[in-house]
């Protein structure tokens, strides 16, 4: 119960951000931080069990009849993300109060940046697939909002919308992939799938299943070829962006296969497609990070970068690789949530984020210099810092797999950018010759460069002191690999060791890069990856999109009624004449059965349609089309139906009435011409469709169990002895009532219109 409670309360606090910005606003950011704090300690009370081998867990019912309950279960991988998710949410809440204390729309702002938190506290601790899903749905919403937030500006909603468009589309494919592995699972249940595993890894289905969950997981955490949205996200405010991608949004794909790793990993398909794509996303991320000179962009391709290195970690499926994965999973939160918020202060008291007009701030910007380095030497691996303990384990993880030492040479060529990167961003702008900017640098507020210092110091004491955070990470790496990967000892010295060589070499080969940071820049701009990249295609793939929708607007949307009702008449003859005419073959009743009189009644309503259509007179068709209701009329009756017979008759003559007052106040131009033959076989066409299909039923009745349980329904549950009319009031009482609201809702157009040109007269 403790986790549900939790768990309301996040989204509880969202709705209320608003109200407590208005009350106080520059005291928000402390009073709505004490909600992720109170979080993050009624979660660490819990890390005891959920270590143990009954983590805790609460089943309530949602939607039984469709198997779907808010399942909650906090095991160890679980509780991981869960604390790094609130405790770095604590930091971003009272960063943001400071950073956007002069915003319109801060209130708005924290509520959203709550509801995201909120919405991935309930992703890592689902159970239930489907609602795993609801909750990664809402991180897409609330991230689209955030990304967007600033929204006058032209990037920012090209921003979300590109966010939007990528993550929701893997998300469709992610629905799919979920259902399939309920449906061959035989659960909901994300711990019970375990069981099922070998049946999923196996089988016609296999392959496409574990497309349909890499496309979900390969899209939100930024993956090639879906990477280019998340750099584009950078948009977003310095809040939003530190807290996507430090420990949330961008990582809820690097859950997702972590805890299906023991379901679905293990084959050569899963190994091959995430050492493949998680090396080239790690080396192309760092590569892409020395083309841009904005730090927050540096910083993001520097991110897609360590995404590749975790989705690498994770393809190797050993016990080594998830300890590893883990340890810098929690890392790169520390040290990466650090370093944007030190770029959102550096560009607060500066004015710019562009590393060539930076240099010197050391000086004025002493806690945030701070920050930035210790975070900075995190990143690169630098000894005592936590990021060396991860870095160590990356390798010796890489070095233990089968071609270990190729496999090891790649993710070196990643470190080795990625210390270049970590210079550049992290030490260069405080060191050197100070540059000249616009106006007078000085420090800002605690709340600024306090939560970037508290991680930075977060990432030394850890590795420092490693055994304050390895059980738990034993936990999460039990979790993902099994008992196994539990057996986890963190040091910073393991002894001479390959690892340590590798370790070494990638920090003098970074250095080196840095030293050649702008040839190699010029170098990739002049390449223009962007333009022939996946990006491209995707914008070329939105403007064509685009024109199809003008195509479409100019065509059907012309503004003619007459239009109109023609593409709808035909869209409807178009989608159902094959499926009816091929499917129900010719109806058997013969034209010998007609009789005498309903002949004659036929013949009326032929010549009156004939009529209706020849007139050049609105109302004369008007009044002739009554006479074809009419003539319906009279076939209800000859059917035996005087009931329908009688509705018939009431309600054409009020259309009647209705049309006749409405054409004589809004004269309406009869077609001609081609018109006239056009509207007549497009007529032709729907009314033959419609008897060809009424002559089927009426002469090969079947009897389904539907009719049977009407009428045996009928008078025992809704006390009615007509079925038709307990049909309409009871069973199917919300499309009854749907109908009365378009009718309610034509009435007003009409009542609109009348007054509109009442108006119009006066003025």
């Amino acid at each position: 119960m403790t986790l549900l409670v939790l768990l309301l309360i996040g989204f509880a606090a969202a709705p209320l951000a608003p109200l407590v910005v208005r009350v106080s606003r520059r005291g928000s950011g402390l009073v709505l931080g004490l909600v992720p704090l109170g979080l993050t300690v009624g979660l660490a009370t819990l890390v005891p069990a959920a270590l143990s081998d009954t983590p805790p867990g609460i089943h309530v019912p949602w939607v039984p009849e469709l198997g779907i309950a808010l399942t909650l279960r906090a095991d160890g991988l679980s509780m991981l993300m869960a604390l790094l998710i609130t405790g770095l949410g604590t930091l971003i809440v009272v960063y943001a109060g400071d950073y956007l204390k002069e915003h319109p729309r801060l209130g708005g702002f924290q509520g959203w940046l709550l509801l995201f938190m909120a919405s991935m506290l309930g992703l890592v601790l689902a159970d239930n697939t489907l609602f795993f899903f609801v909750c990664w749905e809402l991180t897409t919403l609330s991230s689209f909002f955030l990304v967007g937030f600033q929204s006058e500006e032209e990037e920012a909603r090209e921003a979300a919308l590109r966010a939007l468009l990528v993550t929701f589309l893997g998300g469709q494919a992610l629905l799919l992939g979920l259902l399939l592995m309920g449906w061959r699972g035989g659960t909901s249940t994300l711990s019970e799938l375990h069981a099922a595993g070998p049946a999923l890894r196996e089988g016609p289905l296999a392959l496409p299943l574990l497309l349909l969950v890499l496309g979900g997981a390969f899209t939100k955490s930024a993956q090639v070829p879906f990477h280019f949205w998340l750099p584009g996200a950078m948009a977003a405010p310095t809040p939003a962006s530190a807290y996507l991608h430090a420990a949330t949004m961008v990582k809820a794909g690097i859950y997702l296969l972590a805890r299906l790793s023991p379901v679905l990993g293990g084959t050569p398909v899963w190994r091959g497609t995430l050492v493949a794509v998680g090396l080239v996303t790690m080396v192309g991320g760092a590569l892409l990070s020395f083309g841009h000179t904005d730090m927050k962009r540096v910083l993001a391709y520097a991110t897609v970068s360590v995404l590749g290195t975790l989705v690498l970690l994770l393809g190797l499926g050993t016990a080594e690789a998830a300890q590893a994965m883990v340890a810098y999973l929690a890392a790169h939160a520390f040290y990466k949530g650090a370093l944007f918020l030190m770029a959102g202060a550096v560009d607060h008291e500066t004015g710019t984020r562009e590393l060539p007009r930076l240099g010197g701030l050391w000086k004025v910007l002493p806690f945030t210099g701070t920050a930035a380095g210790l975070a900075a030497l995190s990143m690169a691996g630098v000894i005592p810092l936590f990021g060396f303990i991860g870095k160590e384990l990356i390798y010796e993880a890489s070095l233990h797999t089968p071609g270990g030492w190729g496999l090891a040479l790649g993710v070196a060529v990643g470190f080795v950018l990625l210390v270049g990167t970590a210079l550049r961003v992290g030490v260069r702008p405080f060191l050197g010759e100070r540059r000249e900017l616009e106006h007078a640098v000085h420090e800002a507020g605690p709340a600024l460069w306090g939560p970037a210092l508290l991680l930075a110091a977060g990432g030394l004491v850890l590795g420092l002191v490693p055994g304050w955070i390895e059980p738990l990470l034993a936990g999460a790496a039990r979790s993902i690999a099994g008992p196994e990967a539990g057996h986890l000892k963190l040091a910073l010295w393991h002894g001479l060791t390959p690892a340590l060589g590798l370790s070494a070499a990638s920090l003098a080969l970074g250095a080196a890069a840095f030293a050649l940071r702008d040839p190699l820049r010029h170098t990739l701009v002049a390449l223009r990856l962007g333009h022939w990249g996946p990006e491209r295609l995707y914008a070329l793939s939105l403007s064509g999109l685009k024109r199809l929708a003008d195509v479409q607007t100019r065509v059907l949307q012309s503004g003619s009624l007459h239009r109109y009702l023609s593409v709808t008449v035909l869209a409807l003859v178009g989608l159902l004449a094959l499926p009816i005419v091929f499917r129900l073959g010719l109806p058997e009743r013969a034209p010998g059965d007609l009789r005498v009189h309903e002949a004659v009644v036929l013949v009326l309503m032929g010549v009156t349609a004939l009529v209706a259509v020849r007139t050049k007179s609105v109302l004369t068709a008007l009044m002739v089309l009554g006479v074809l209701g009419l003539g319906e009329a009279m076939v209800y009756v000859l059917l035996g139906a005087p009931d329908l017979a009688l509705t018939q008759v009431v309600v054409q003559t009020l259309t009647v009435i209705l049309f006749a007052l409405v054409f004589s106040r809004f004269p309406v131009r009869p077609h001609g011409g081609r018109s006239h033959l056009r509207d007549a076989l497009l007529s032709l066409a729907a009314g033959g469709l419609i008897s060809w299909a009424l002559l089927h039923t009426t002469t090969q009745p079947r009897h389904t169990r539907l009719a049977e349980a009407y009428t045996a329904l009928s008078p025992t549950e809704a006390h009615g002895l007509n079925i038709v009319n307990v049909i309409l009031v009871d069973f199917r009482a919300l499309d009854t009532l749907g109908e009365v609201t378009v009718l309610a809702t034509a009435s007003l157009g009409v009542v609109l219109l009348f007054r509109t040109r009442r108006q119009r007269r006066r003025v």
